[in-house]
């Protein structure tokens, strides 16, 4: 159904209308019901635009526990009200995703590689246009292996890329591939480089980030149960896509900044290398280093929220 427009505040109705999150589906206008099944939540069953109508930052990470751990360092940065020990997961009913809502922000898991967060995305932003919200911003914060970077960096994706390192997404329509651009918001990613300046606390740089399939052979892995290639093969690749921009390799960051552009959402990437490929292919850090590092887009993201909310000057 098409939003109910109330209380614009004098405001042009048109400019209202572009504000508000849009979908590119004309089919939603004709259900009776929109019923947002991976998140346990529809249009007839809950109240969307009351429950979720104030969202301004929808965040994304594919770690149930590192998003409730997420939602819970923003309600303390936030100060607001309540235990932030005792957030409740909105999608508990489900065994798909969490969410956790915490004053204008959703903090949201979409699980492994393009599929899952493909799912994820389509309920989310079916979500934030019943709710009638406008002007948000989406962020995915994740891991990542490092090309050419020492582990602990922070990456803000410039443009994601494919394996062939071009800046877009293919996928599979009835039977017929299509293309769509993957380009992210370049203001979004310079406010956040600016943010990671005032904090200082870790090395923070703008660049590509390469999207896979795969964690193994598809990252040039030798470590998996197949390997089709020799170790200068895999280094003659990361070469490759070290002089083509790349700075980091992940497995979800294409289709996110696609359905972003294709809707019109102003979006940005932050992932922390574990490690840099060029070195190895297996994690050594020890587990309270990767911990303190999981943490690290976490507290950038935090950081342009709380200035974009004008908490901090």
């Amino acid at each position: 159904m098409a939003p109910i427009l109330l209380n614009c505040m004098g405001n042009d109705h048109n400019d209202y209308i572009k504000q508000l999150v849009q979908v590119k589906n004309p089919n939603l206008d004709t259900m009776e019901e929109d019923i947002l099944y991976h998140f346990g939540l529809g249009t007839k069953t809950h109240n969307l635009p009351e429950m979720f109508g104030d969202i301004k930052f929808a965040c994304v990470g594919g770690s149930a526990n590192r998003m409730k751990a997420f939602a819970q360092f923003i309600h303390k940065e936030l100060e607001l009200p309540g235990n932030p020990e005792e957030i409740i997961d909105i999608c508990e009913g489900t065994d798909r995703y969490c969410m956790y809502k915490v004053g204008p922000v959703l903090s949201i898991s979409h699980g492994m590689g393009v599929p899952s967060i493909s799912i994820m995305m389509h309920e989310l932003i079916k979500l934030l246009h019943h709710a009638q919200c406008r002007d948000v911003v989406l962020l995915r914060l994740g891991t990542s292996g490092g090309v050419g970077l020492a582990p602990g960096t922070v990456v803000v994706t410039d443009k994601a890329v494919d394996y062939s390192f071009r800046a877009q997404f293919e996928q599979v329509v009835l039977g017929k591939v299509i293309t769509r651009s993957t380009e992210l918001d370049e203001g979004v990613a310079n406010e956040l480089l600016q943010c990671s300046s005032e904090l200082q606390n870790f090395p923070t740089v703008i660049g590509n980030t390469m999207c896979t399939h795969d964690f193994y052979e598809g990252q040039g892995r030798l470590d998996g149960a197949l390997c089709s290639f020799s170790h200068e093969d895999k280094l003659e690749y990361l070469r490759k896509a070290y002089d083509a921009g790349v700075r980091n390799i992940e497995m979800e960051s294409t289709v996110f900044a696609a359905m972003c552009r294709v809707c019109g959402l102003k979006a940005a990437v932050v992932c922390v290398a574990l490690l840099n490929r060029f070195d190895g292919d297996q994690i050594t850090s020890t587990h309270d280093v990767l911990v303190e590092y999981q943490q690290r887009p976490q507290v950038l993201v935090c950081h342009f929220i709380k200035k974009r909310l004008g908490l901090i000057v």
